[in-house]
């Protein structure tokens, strides 16, 4: 049994790609009992066909085995029991009211309106179960748009304004590497959904927890008043350089980048002592935030010449000898084997059920530490409707002759 702190709470899980299966994710994480629900027909969670794929010969852009799992499902399926349902079958809708009545939570990620057309959607559930807590997360909200309203992520990150926040002025659009849409509203769709259990266990009442990928990455955008700081003459994009905060921003040694971020008094002078500019904290030019937010293109020029002069590590020994927050900027490989956060479980070590294991794996954890709760994300991705049986036999009490009657009617 978990003794996470979400230990005794079951989710029925109908997402697939990446926003749903991360969400799902994080409250299999938590301690609660993931479900995952898949589509027999379709090879199930989409996820299992994204190349690469780990084999027992190591990484490999095809399959070479039934066993072979993607590392895409290797990451998002931890934690989880897989069952196969095909809710396009009429039967297989007392299947899953079945597994509403014995659930807390439904989470799914399907265009808005197939739920309804599907016959599975939030009032159908609350009927079986009027506690159910029902999260949808889609592109654009429940209510859809016109069109197809289906959703990716760079097309959330285009139409969110945050690929005209990063590059210089006048720079084509820059599309984030990370998938942020994909990741941001998974955030906001766990604390929905937690706070509605938190609700239903106080009311009785379960409700619909309805999360768009394009309302969450926006409301990211709209933290920073973007349109107010142009109208004082900030730039909307400044590359590598906060100029309303500086010193702030990236710069190159010799050998490598480092940032630093010290728009206080305390850490510009550090910084302007570390370049050997001591004198100059205290004239008109740097001596004040505003001063230096007025000089910031004088003064980042001048801290980019004394780096480029500069290994990285002596840099980095100068800027900290004068106790500047500065820091490497380090690549992905080395940022995942930090020891601080895999000592922490917030990155950990991808494991493949039967080849374990691959050295460069490595997936989220859950970057949360509790004093009393533990959090275990270590078990292993699940086969395509490994737990099949067992959910519908012990959670479900059917019988081995009702299991196999809706196998052979193409339900299971």
């Amino acid at each position: 049994m978990s003794s996470g702190p979400l230990s005794g709470k079951t989710v029925i899980d109908l997402t697939t790609a990446l926003a749903g299966p991360y969400a799902t994710l994080l409250l299999a994480g938590l301690g609660a009992r993931v479900i995952k629900v898949e589509n027999p027909t379709r090879g199930g969670d989409s996820s299992r066909n994204n190349s690469p794929y780990l084999t027992a010969e190591g990484l490999r852009l095809r399959r070479t085995s039934p066993d072979d799992m993607s590392v895409s499902m290797l990451s998002r399926g931890r934690g989880k029991e897989s069952v196969t349902l095909n809710l396009k079958q009429p039967e297989s809708k007392q299947v899953f009211f079945d597994l509403v009545r014995n659930a807390d939570i439904v989470v799914e990620n399907y265009s808005a309106g197939v739920t309804e057309r599907l016959g599975i959607d939030y009032a159908a559930a609350s009927a079986v179960n009027d506690r159910i807590v029902y999260t949808s997360i889609s592109g654009f909200g429940a209510q859809g748009v016109p069109g197809d309203g289906k959703a990716m992520d760079t097309i959330i990150q285009a139409l969110s304004g945050v690929m005209m926040t990063a590059g210089e002025p006048g720079d084509a659009p820059v599309r984030f590497g990370l998938p942020i849409g994909d990741l941001v509203a998974p955030l906001f769709a766990v604390i929905g959904t937690l706070s509605a259990v938190l609700d239903a266990e106080r009311t009785g009442k379960g409700q619909h927890v309805d999360v768009s990928m394009l309302g969450s990455l926006t409301s990211l955008v709209a933290c920073e008043p973007f349109d107010a700081l142009e109208s004082v003459g900030f730039p909307l994009r400044t590359g590598s350089f906060v100029p309303r905060l500086a010193p702030f921003g990236t710069f190159r040694a010799q050998d490598g980048w480092f940032a630093i971020c010290a728009p206080t008094d305390a850490f510009a002078r550090g910084a302007l002592t570390a370049i050997g500019k001591a004198e100059l904290a205290d004239t008109d030019l740097f001596a004040t935030r505003d001063a230096r937010v007025d000089n910031a293109d004088l003064l980042h020029r001048m801290i980019g010449d004394w780096a480029a002069e500069r290994s990285l590590e002596s840099a980095i020994a100068a800027l900290e000898a004068s106790s500047v927050p500065v820091a490497p900027v380090r690549d992905t490989a080395a940022a995942v084997r930090d020891e601080l956060v895999t000592g922490r479980g917030e990155v950990t070590p991808l494991v493949h059920p039967k080849f374990g294991h691959h050295d460069g794996l490595y997936g989220s954890g859950v970057p949360m530490v509790f004093s009393r709760s533990q959090i275990d994300i270590s078990a292993p991705a699940p086969g395509l409707g490994e737990h099949t049986d067992s959910v519908l036999g012990d959670l479900l009490g059917y019988d081995p002759d009702r299991v196999e009657k809706l196998r052979e009617a193409g339900v299971l």
